[in-house]
């Protein structure tokens, strides 16, 4: 059994060595334990930071392509190193690395095949509250969207199982955190958390430039969660609301009308006739959204089983060719 611990960095040279530091080289459960860090186009020392601590594979974005795409990037090369379970962390080291044990622990016990790290939200100081009622916020859409009990939905410190990874792909160019939890849940990949420690903050979080940037992207990953996830749901609800709303005023309308009141209400049957066409459009475009989402998931099935075939070919290739580790990190 293998294990990688995989970190995302940009201009992480301040911190990265500090996180190395409190990594583990050995796992119960695992015959090897190996670190993986992803440069994502940094314009410091990352990189050599990483390979005087020790790092086992670098791999190296020319520009700044954003976390989602590192993570993508990191579980990708994780699974053509043969991973069995992968374990992500942050460079800023956020989250207690003694805690990997316990985090990996459901997945060798084959009660999960993905674990969230739980982090004591309300216990964090450096969490405004601001900050702590937005995650709250952002773990209920995900619980509702994906059908889970995750309670700390943004955390990034989590591990996954091998078939759990070839089954990921993220839409989002900002995080990774909310939309692997739902495809999680829609998949019927058996998801939970567990109770982790937090370290002291390091360094402003990246992710959260400003509060006002922090709610505009929020605002935005959630309304995107439901368009890309629940597309009928989302579509439907605000078509119905519209249709509704336009019934309603029609019957007003209408009530007038047979009492003789009609004439000096025509602008109700206008806004009536503009809500039920709208209405009646919105929930077209449910149907419409709602087949190709259908379509997604069969292209995603497919993406899933390639991956499998591609990476048993992978690792037989790897057996006979000692620089095919070389060959990735030119990928």
């Amino acid at each position: 059994m293998k294990l990688i611990i995989q970190i995302p960095c940009f201009n992480e040279s301040e911190t990265l060595a500090i996180a190395l530091n409190s990594l583990p080289r050995h796992v119960e459960g695992f015959d090897c334990v190996e670190w993986l860090i992803i440069d994502d186009g940094s314009l410091d020392n990352t990189a050599e930071v990483a390979k005087n601590n020790g790092v086992d594979h670098i791999i190296k974005h020319k520009t700044n392509k954003g976390l989602a795409y590192a993570f993508m990037t990191g579980i990708d090369a994780c699974l053509k190193l043969g991973a069995d379970v992968i374990v992500n962390t942050d460079a800023d080291n956020q989250y207690n690395a003694d805690d990997i044990p316990k985090l990996v622990a459901p997945i060798l016990a084959s009660q999960a095949e993905f674990v969230i790290g739980e982090r004591p939200i309300q216990a964090i100081e450096h969490f405004s509250p601001l900050k702590k009622l937005l995650q709250k916020m952002g773990s209920w859409v995900v619980r509702t969207a994906s059908k889970t009990d995750i309670p700390d939905a943004p955390s990034g410190f989590r591990a996954i199982n091998r078939e759990t990874a070839q089954k990921l792909i993220v839409f989002s160019d900002y995080t990774y955190t909310l939309e692997t939890i739902i495809q999680a849940g829609q998949k019927n990949i058996s998801i939970t958390s567990v109770p982790i420690r937090v370290n002291e903050d390091l360094r402003p979080s990246r992710l959260v430039k400003s509060t006002f940037s922090y709610i505009k992207r929020s605002v935005i990953t959630i309304v995107r969660i439901f368009v890309i996830y629940r597309p009928f749901r989302f579509f439907g609800t605000i078509g119905l609301t519209l249709f509704i709303i336009g019934f309603l005023i029609g019957v007003r309308f209408l009530i007038k009308y047979l009492t003789g009141d009609g004439s000096g209400n025509i602008q109700s049957l206008i806004l009536a006739s503009i809500l039920l066409g709208m209405g009646f459009q919105t929930l077209l475009i449910a149907f419409v959204a709602d087949l190709l989402s259908a379509n997604r998931k069969l292209l995603e099935d497919l993406r899933f089983k390639t991956a499998q075939s591609y990476n048993r070919d992978s690792q037989c290739l790897s057996t006979k060719n000692p620089h095919f580790e070389k060959e990735i990190h030119k990928k």
